[in-house]
């Protein structure tokens, strides 16, 4: 059957999981801008906040790790968890992974995606419609980016990188924020990072903003992890080990478990790294939330209180939202409404059977959208390495 399977998005995962159903002999076509996210949502002069051992793109075709990039174009090295990965490296890798082993990437965006008899009808922002037997949605980030309801009852226009309130995904170079006052939102990596980039970009003052006491924090150096216990790609730890390497046992979990889950472990924190950096540099407000925000003569102002019922107004030149990102299926639109109703959801994101195949016969999802069913390994590209080879496996069995 020459009918290809599809696949939605060329960032990691995507490219991973086309090289592993390449590899099983089905015909794919995939369809995106290479590395498209890391392109255009992450700030310039971005570290990896994953060691480089867990920054290889997984693919059935050997000789195509971080390592093996570096070696092979000069750039790096990366060999121990004490070395930082420039964001602008690891796109340059994934790029060089997508020309190796997924030739023939077409750079058109898929406007939607419908049931048409026993498989799917794609149709290309090109104006071409495409026939497929099966699709895998590997889609990242887009537009799942995550605002506080309290932020955006203020701009009804919604977030942007000119107003007076953006999401750190708007931004790839926040030096266009120099000189100006900027409240950072939220305590994970993406905000801690993003608040020493401002200081660094020349912003005249920076104040991180969390909601909980004791939120702001920095991970272990690898010479001070724990001894004792497991390693994992994101530090030594027996809940990281278990939910990197038996991430298949993650779905038999109950609902309120792997929702908590997902929501607390690998969870705001800044790394390592990032600490020095950010010490008398960036102001920190910890146990205060947002109850209200409003914009006055074109400067977001908030108004803040803690569980001691104490407050008071926090103004700025500009409040950037580094909130993170949520799984919505709304979100994705590109899916025909027949699909979306039909696709059954748990734990906050698509429900998927051991193969990443979801309710709708066919299609398949990776990813940020797996973390609901396999755990928060999916939100890192370590994560290649146990869905593509499964997914590829579920789609040769069912559809090949």
């Amino acid at each position: 059957m020459s009918t290809p399977v599809a696949v939605i998005g060329a960032g990691p995962y995507g490219v991973s999981t086309a090289a592993h159903l390449r590899a099983h002999g089905l015909p794919v076509r995939i369809f995106g801008a290479p590395m498209a996210s890391w392109c255009t949502q992450m700030p310039a002069g971005m570290l990896l906040k994953s060691t480089p051992a867990a920054s290889t793109i997984d693919v059935p075709q050997p000789g195509h790790t971080l390592g093996d990039f570096c070696a092979k174009t000069g750039e790096g090295p990366y060999p121990s968890d004490w070395d930082i990965v420039p964001v602008e490296v690891f796109i340059r890798y994934g790029q060089w992974v997508q020309q190796r082993t997924v030739p023939g990437l077409e750079q058109v965006r898929v406007v939607s995606v419908d049931r048409q008899g026993g498989g799917f009808e794609l149709k290309l922002d090109s104006g071409e419609q495409v026939a497929a037997r099966a699709v895998v949605v590997a889609t990242g980030l887009s537009g799942l980016a995550q605002l506080p309801p309290e932020l955006a009852a203020a701009i009804p226009d919604g977030p942007s990188a000119t107003g007076p309130v953006s999401h750190s995904s708007q931004h790839h170079d926040l030096s266009a924020l120099a000189g100006r006052e900027v409240v950072v939102i939220g305590a994970g990596q993406s905000a801690l990072e993003s608040a020493v980039l401002l200081a660094e970009a020349g912003a005249a003052s920076v104040r991180v903003v969390a909601r909980r006491q004791g939120a702001v924090g920095f991970g272990a150096p690898p010479d001070r992890q724990p001894r004792l216990r497991p390693p994992s790609p994101f530090g030594n730890a027996w809940s990281l080990h278990a939910l990197t390497y038996y991430a298949g046992g993650f779905r038999r979990l109950p609902v309120p478990a792997r929702r908590y889950l997902v929501r607390r472990v690998l969870g705001p924190l800044g790394a390592w790294w990032l600490r020095d950096r950010f010490a008398g540099r960036v102001q920190v407000t910890q146990g205060r939330r947002i109850v209200r925000a409003t914009v006055r003569d074109g400067r977001p102002v908030l108004a803040l209180r803690g569980a001691d019922g104490q407050g008071g107004e926090l103004a700025a030149d500009h409040v950037l939202a580094a909130t993170g990102y949520r799984m919505d299926l709304a979100a994705l639109d590109f899916l025909g409404q027949g699909l979306r109703t039909g696709i059954v959801t748990r734990a906050g994101g698509p429900l998927l059977d051991a193969g990443f195949g979801s309710s709708v016969p066919g299609l398949y999802f990776t990813g940020l959208p797996a973390a609901a069913s396999f755990g928060p390994v999916m939100r890192f590209v370590c994560g290649t390495q146990f869905a593509s080879p499964r997914l590829a496996r579920a789609v040769a069995r069912a559809w090949g």
